[in-house]
């Protein structure tokens, strides 16, 4: 064998050792990640060391938070907000999270008004309301805007794992566990957010609460019309008596056949919601990006006598038109 040969033999062997080593490194970095590695947020916030108590409350986000004696009009977006926040999965707790939200706009309106006068600017009551709007936009709106889109995904994924995870508590049910244990498979057994959320309601069980009543908490939590028919399940089984296993196997059949029939709905509303998805969001999007980039396109007609008026009728318009588009697509199968 020449050199040649030879010194190409050993090449190839000593390329062959490294990608070796390395692909055995790999496997056993990966392997051991995915050991490490909880299956939802629950489980990781308890390995992580939080007590089941306090993972409980972080992930359910009561509205109990909310203080005392708010008025309607208040109490009825703060609630629907703390909802929306919980069906994130934000693990922020849900005080300092709305505490962010507020803050964050009057820092970025005091900000401009700042720089404004710094400048040698004029402050008007049109300025104020621009400068007002584009900072509640920044600060508050588009951060609302991502929560909503997350949470939104978050309920889909929720009802498309429902399923899923009634098959699963029938299956426990038909090897012998209690009610109890079966739930409590769901929860290492399931992903989040319905791993999480199961965590939740037997956690609450396991601090007293009745089953029914935390199945229902959770169904109330998500507003999902399948979790409700689950509960109902449970109650009449309890009092009547039957077969739970063979209930819950023709609910999940169901619960899949709605599901079937609402993705045809949505398949032919698709353009419909779409429409109202760029109605709703452009507007807002390029109002925004134009100001950040060029201020006195919108500063410059700030101060004409009409712009007021106008531009308070142009915000009552669009949240009117925001409400009419809503209710048009907020489809019921």
């Amino acid at each position: 064998m020449t050199d040649v040969w030879l010194r190409a033999l050993v090449q190839i062997l000593v390329f062959a050792a490294v990608v070796f080593a390395v692909e055995r490194i790999v496997s056993i970095f990966v392997g051991r990640k995915l050991q490490t590695q909880a299956i939802n947020q629950r489980l990781d916030l308890i390995s992580r060391g939080v007590s089941r108590g306090q993972a409980m409350q972080l992930l359910r986000r009561q509205a109990s938070v909310l203080p005392e004696g708010l008025p309607a009009f208040i109490s009825a977006p703060a609630v629907r907000l703390v909802k929306m926040l919980m069906a994130t999965g934000v693990s922020v707790p849900t005080c300092p999270l709305m505490a962010i939200l507020v803050a964050t706009p009057a820092i970025i309106f005091a900000a401009i008004i700042v720089f404004i006068i710094a400048t040698g600017g004029v402050i008007g009551p049109g300025r104020i309301l621009m400068i007002g709007t584009i900072a509640f936009l920044i600060g508050a709106g588009i951060p609302l805007m991502i929560f909503q889109v997350r949470a939104n995904r978050m309920r889909k994924k929720m009802e498309d794992q429902f399923p899923v995870a009634l098959d699963v508590f029938v299956r426990g049910l038909r090897a012998g566990h209690p009610i109890a244990a079966a739930l409590d498979l769901l929860t290492v057994e399931m992903p989040d957010p319905i791993g999480s959320q199961f965590g939740i309601a037997v956690d609450e069980v396991t601090y007293g609460a009745d089953l029914r009543d935390a199945l229902s908490a959770m169904a109330d939590r998500w507003d999902l019309d399948d979790m409700r028919m689950f509960v109902v399940s449970l109650s009449v089984q309890s009092e009547t008596g039957g077969n739970l296993a063979e209930i819950l196997e023709n609910l999940s059949q169901v619960i899949r056949e709605r599901a079937s029939m609402m993705r045809k709905v949505r398949a032919l509303s698709s353009e419909g919601r779409m429409t109202a998805v760029m109605l709703t969001t452009l507007p807002v999007l390029s109002f925004t990006l134009l100001f950040m980039a060029n201020p006195s396109f919108y500063l410059d007609v700030a101060d004409d006598p009409a712009f007021l008026p106008g531009y308070v009728v142009l915000l009552t318009l669009y949240a009117i038109g925001f409400f009419t588009i809503r209710r048009m697509i907020d489809l019921k199968v």
